[in-house]
């Protein structure tokens, strides 16, 4: 097949690059692999044989022009394998997952490649500027940690074990999003007892995407999180609570002997390159430095989440008394909760939930962008989607230069990978002209029946918001070369610009704005807005552990794991035990399902990284309180130049003290959580 005829490679003659999603076909994507693959090894085995002398133009810059077609094909292909999965591109997956990691470490542990890349590095020019120096310590790094300073069979090793993890990565994923598809509980109107309008609602809108009447309450955390929250029935609690938090836990798609092997591999690799465990080697190149500094965080933490979720047992322990229930279990938390928070806040989730209406949060999270950034937002209805539920938008900057395109797919469906997350297309860069990046948002919100508005809930709001922060960071990214671009950046600083952006949500003066009731179009009345306010840290107990808990099995996982097969249900078992996990809350992901670390290594041993990033972005909001406005238009334009637009074109510390003036202060954390009077 020519590259002219395949509708991945084929340059886009859309505005702004847009992907030709209404001509691309699954059929494209292994012919667009193969002569992309080709066509990257062609490029590096010119660099590497080069007869000249090595020089950052033609080592360091040359490395960062290649693999253009490779990264279209890639872009295209996997945001759409997450998002629109099929029996087709998931066997794509299985075939291109370890061949591209192949691909990747023949690159890494190409002899005469890294020698060139070392000469650079050794010699480095005092000509060089900050970003030159940076993409060049970033490429060697990535070289020696690729392999490069391996002998002939721990190259041939390190390649082998590259390959495999990303088969037991991609079988895991598959394993879950099956899970998630698969298991649907059918109600019938005797079982809506508690349940609102909304998720009546939304619950007939799932049933009906599955071609039945009645009612579905599906594995989406929009729809299962709501049905735990607010069903009087306990018994369907309880079904909906274990098929939740058993994702992956049993029959033909367990995924607990993938987790042991991948934990063995791990392990295998670190001390192929010298670490003596995993975690020790995914943490020498962030913020925390060592898995010592990010578990002294996350125990502080723990401590004081652990004491406070002590408190919060005791008062749903007492009400669910009151309904004859002698032990209070995990499916009851959440339900008992609400009841609780109706109790101490008055606040109502049923009642407030119908000021949360997805188009005015899209709108109020735009406008946060333009009061802080310049930002506009145009819709554009003439480009083609992958699905017929997402839509675009041209962002511009204040003078009206484009800036972005970014793509929103906010609902639930079968064949969706479940949760929220950002990605790109395309990202941003200098170094072979003026290339704007294609950004993409994807969340997993109930849909409702058609004619009706989507309404979130706060914490819906905030994941759209935590997002967008991802989306911006992408969108306004400003660097010469894209290995810096966007959110290239240590995996315990990504979460500063997404984190950050959703305090601007939780101020009245946005709320007052967008948050409009879906029949009446009247704001949220202030005294539901200052009780909303009030009981933003309700329940924190709660939420403090069945986090933490998540990222302290994540690094003892990591720090632990031998060469030896493990017995994944008792480590974990064992772990909770020794930091004392309360019995009547569960992890956030538990092992089997826990997408974050075992579906590839992002946040592999990095789990932690969500909490550091939360001081930073907890000290980084008092910036703004500091000068009296939200919207202070020089914190704000320290805050693009030196973060969201900054990718790692400096270090994360650098970074931070060019916006804030210093390194931040821990105690922010405790404050933004309420749990400062817990920690001691």
């Amino acid at each position: 097949m020519s590259r002219t005829k395949n509708a991945v490679l084929t340059p886009s003659d859309l505005p702004f690059g847009a992907p030709r999603f209404d001509k691309i076909t699954a059929a494209d994507y292994l012919p667009a692999f193969k002569l992309a693959l080709e066509q990257n090894k062609r490029e590096i085995a010119r660099i590497a044989g080069a007869k000249t002398k090595p020089s950052f133009a033609n080592t360091i810059a040359a490395l960062e022009k290649v693999g253009a077609a490779l990264d279209r094909v890639n872009g295209i292909f996997w945001n759409l394998a997450a998002t629109n999965s099929s029996d087709e591109l998931r066997k794509i997956q299985r075939v291109m997952s370890p061949k591209l990691a192949a691909h990747s470490a023949r690159i890494t542990t190409n002899g005469r490649l890294f020698k060139r890349v070392d000469a650079v590095f050794a010699n480095q020019s005092n000509k060089l500027d900050a970003e030159q120096k940076q993409v060049l310590e970033k490429q060697n790094r990535g070289f020696v940690m690729g392999g490069a300073k391996l002998d002939a069979a721990g190259r041939k090793r390190f390649m082998a074990i590259r390959q495999e993890l990303a088969s037991l990565g991609t079988t895991f994923t598959q394993n879950i999003l099956k899970d998630e598809t698969d298991w649907v509980m059918w109600l019938t109107e005797k079982d809506l007892a508690g349940l609102p309008e909304f998720l009546v609602s939304s619950a007939k809108s799932q049933a009906k995407s599955r071609g039945k009447d009645g009612y579905a309450i599906t594995l989406s955390r929009s729809s299962i999180e709501p049905f735990l929250v607010f069903s009087e029935r306990r018994d369907l609690r309880k079904t909906a609570y274990q098929a939740w938090t058993s994702r992956g836990d049993a029959g033909a798609t367990d995924t607990k002997p993938l987790i042991s092997r991948t934990l063995q591999l791990r392990h295998e690799l670190a001390q192929l390159l010298g670490y003596a465990n995993y975690a020790e080697m995914k943490l020498s190149d962030t913020m925390a430095k060592t898995p010592k500094a990010a578990r002294s965080l996350l125990e502080q933490v723990w401590k004081a989440g652990r004491n406070r979720a002590a408190d919060e047992e005791k008062l749903l322990t007492a009400l669910a008394a009151k309904d004859g229930i002698k032990k209070l279990e995990a499916w009851d938390w959440r339900h008992y909760a609400e009841k609780q928070r109706q109790i101490a806040h008055a606040l109502d989730e049923a009642e407030l939930k119908p000021y949360f209406q997805l188009e005015q949060m899209i709108e109020a999270s735009f406008d946060c962008a333009t009061r802080l950034f310049g930002l506009k937002f145009r819709a554009i209805k003439k480009l083609p989607t992958y699905h017929p539920d997402v839509r675009v938008w041209e962002v511009l900057d204040a003078k009206g230069k484009h800036v972005a395109l970014f793509y929103g797919d906010y609902f639930a469906r079968p064949g969706k990978q479940s949760g929220a997350w950002m990605s790109d297309f395309r990202s941003q860069q200098k170094l072979a002209g003026d290339i704007r990046p294609i950004i993409v948002n994807v969340m997993n919100f109930s849909k409702p029946e058609a004619g009706k508005p989507a309404l979130l809930s706060f914490d819906d709001a905030r994941t759209l918001f935590h997002e967008f922060g991802h989306a911006l960071h992408g969108m306004l990214s400003d660097v010469t070369y894209p290995s810096l671009a966007g959110t290239n950046v240590p995996r315990d600083f990504v979460e500063l610009p997404s984190q950050l952006y959703e305090h601007w949500l939780e101020q009245p003066e946005i709320l007052q704005r967008y948050a409009l009731h879906a029949k009446t179009g009247k704001p949220l009345p202030a005294p539901l807005l200052k009780k909303l306010l009030a009981a933003r840290n309700f329940n924190q107990g709660f939420m403090t552990v069945e986090y933490c808990a998540s990222a302290l099995v994540d690094m003892t996982l990591h720090e632990t794991a031998t060469g030896e097969p493990l017995d994944v249900a008792q480590a974990e078992r064992d772990i909770l035990a020794s930091i004392k996990m309360p019995r009547t809350i569960s992890m956030r992901h538990r092992t089997p399902h826990f997408s974050h670390v075992f579906s590839g290594e992002g946040y592999s041993a990095g789990y932690y990284s969500y909490l550091w990033s939360e001081v930073l972005d907890a000290d980084a909001f008092e910036a703004f309180r500091e000068t009296g406005d939200i919207f202070d238009k020089q914190t704000a334009a320290k805050l693009k130049t030196h973060i969201y637009a900054a990718g790692n074109r400096l270090s994360p510390d650098a970074s931070y003290i060019a916006f804030r003036g210093r390194l931040p202060d821990s105690a922010a954390l405790l404050r933004k959580r309420g749990l400062a009077a817990k920690a001691a």
